[in-house]
């Protein structure tokens, strides 16, 4: 029989072989336990200006996007916007599956209100996840309708292998996307939403409730040139982000996916940034996305179609709902084509001469107004305008152009006529002295707009025509102006009456532009 101090020798032995081999297979456990845990890293390099491709890695693997889901969040808030779902001022009111969202968030309370403009800021510069799910609560109703809504749009972007199941990228079963999909995702925002992209460029912004600083303030500062968009982190996912930056010309769009740290990914990114300036041409065609067709609300609401378009098909029972609207809705925009690059200067150029006539028919308007505000006597005028017709030679009557029916006439003119030619049928000259009245300034076209000061003035003259092909039908007719002020070159609308005047500033202040009524000097 063995002994004990013989035993326990051999168990010094036995220890000294198999405690290695312990050490060694706990080691490679935890070694194989990280690789699992560490997110998988993909990403592309884009030129921004026609969708070029420049570089790409795992470009096409499906992967978790973290909060660079609120870039589509907030691409579909902008679009209900310029729609009218929804205004920037409209209140909204928190719900306890809003407020209960985990960091990072604006700290939301259930029943609060809270405009839409603060949850947007909210959602791009401190990626609040309680302001995005606020958001697609406000549009759809419901969380799940507003994924529906959009898996919809992304479909429409091409974004293929891209599905949502929140409005804030946390982390959930499906919930995934790739970096190819959010590169086209970017640009998209970048070119259909260009008077919202500033947004994601503010170092700080008021969120209503606090001030709110940006995730990505690091690369924003440190990388020349770099203008946004989106970061993102979960564990699953990594260090996400979705960088544009601009040099002269070019635009480079770089999106990476599971970074291991804040510091690595912003390096990583300005690598592959460095790569797309440098791949890059200098001059090159800009061929914008195409912008998707308007489907509107797919949730508890009414579906609204753009014409020609078919409404998608919806799990859901159709119910017919009575409504009592405080305000008409704001109509939609009359669908036009998009103007190409060069169309758009060709346009710009062609309408210079336009401008120098507009700008003298203007000016004979105000000499014709300012002739009518004077109490002159008929005798006078009718004295005058007989000394004219005796020593004018014959002229062939002219039928006079009609001034289009929208225009308002003014109140109770009187002008002195000549003598009319057998042409033209008209009663006898009354032989006591007429007074020509003033005209009235209740609906009259004294009154404008302003859309904001540039600092050149073809920025000014351009924005113009741009909104005036955006707005019409509230905007045909009336004179565009730039005026050189001491702060640039302010771009104003005139010849609008005042009424006329708030609503195309409530339609434009809709879509995002500022606009502020100017009225009679």
């Amino acid at each position: 029989m063995m002994s004990n101090v013989q035993a326990r020798g051999v168990l010094r032995a036995v220890s000294r072989r198999i405690f290695p081999l312990i050490l060694i297979a706990f080691a490679m456990t935890i070694a194989m336990s990280a690789k699992m845990m560490a997110a998988e890293y993909a990403a592309l390099v884009m030129d921004a200006r026609n969708g070029k491709v420049l570089h790409a890695t795992n470009a096409d693997t499906r992967l978790h996007p973290a909060s660079l889901t609120k870039m589509m969040t907030l691409y579909i808030a902008f679009e209900a916007v310029e729609h009218g779902e929804i205004t920037l001022d409209t209140l909204v009111t928190v719900s306890r599956n809003a407020a209960s969202e985990p960091p990072s968030k604006l700290g939301l309370k259930a029943g609060q209100k809270i405009k839409l403009r603060y949850l947007i800021r909210a959602a791009a510069v401190k990626s609040a996840n309680d302001a995005a799910t606020a958001i697609g609560e406000a549009i759809e109703g419901s969380e799940a309708a507003f994924a529906r809504r959009m898996n919809r749009t992304a479909k429409e972007l091409g974004m293929s292998r891209t599905t949502f199941k929140n409005a804030n990228g946390l982390t959930e079963e499906g919930h995934l996307s790739t970096a190819r999909d959010m590169s086209v995702l970017g640009r998209h925002v970048f070119y259909d939403y260009p008077e919202y992209y500033n947004i994601f460029s503010r170092k700080t912004a008021d969120a209503g409730v606090t001030t709110v600083t940006h995730t990505n303030s690091r690369f924003l500062s440190a990388y020349p040139g770099a203008d946004g968009i989106k970061t993102g982190y979960t564990a699953a996912a990594g260090f996400n982000l979705v960088a544009s930056a601009q040099h002269g010309n070019e635009r480079i769009i770089t999106t990476v996916f599971g970074g291991r740290s804040t510091a690595a990914r912003n390096a990583k990114v300005t690598e592959l940034m460095d790569l797309g300036f440098k791949r890059a041409p200098t001059n090159v065609s800009v061929i914008k996305p195409k912008k998707p067709p308007y489907l509107g609300k797919i949730g508890g609401a009414a579906i609204m179609v753009a014409k020609g378009e078919t409404a998608p098909k919806v799990a859901s029972k159709i119910v017919r709902v009575s409504i009592n609207m405080a305000k008409s809705p704001i109509p939609k925009a009359r669908p036009m084509r998009e103007l190409a690059p060069e169309d758009e200067q060709m346009l710009l150029a062609a309408s210079a001469d336009v401008f120098s006539a507009l700008e003298k028919a203007n000016q004979e308007a105000a000499l014709l107004a300012a002739a009518t505000e004077a109490t002159v006597e008929a005798s006078t005028i009718l004295a005058a305008e007989a000394t004219r017709a005796q020593t004018a030679p014959t002229i062939p009557a002219i039928a006079p152009i009609l001034r289009p029916a929208r225009y308002e006439t003014p109140e109770k003119l009187q002008l002195a006529s000549i003598e009319p030619t057998s042409a033209v049928s008209a009663d006898p000259i009354p032989t006591g002295p007429e007074v020509v009245t003033r005209i009235s300034t209740s609906g009259s076209r004294h009154w404008g707009i302003n859309i904001g000061t540039y600092g050149s003035e073809y920025e000014a003259r351009k924005e113009l025509l741009r909104t005036a092909l955006t707005e019409i039908e509230m905007l045909d007719g009336a004179l565009r102006k730039v005026v050189k002020t001491k702060r640039g070159y302010d771009a104003n609308f005139l010849g609008l009456t005042e009424d006329l005047a708030a609503m195309t500033c409530r339609r434009l202040e809709a879509r995002g532009t500022d606009c502020a009524p100017i009225g009679p000097s």
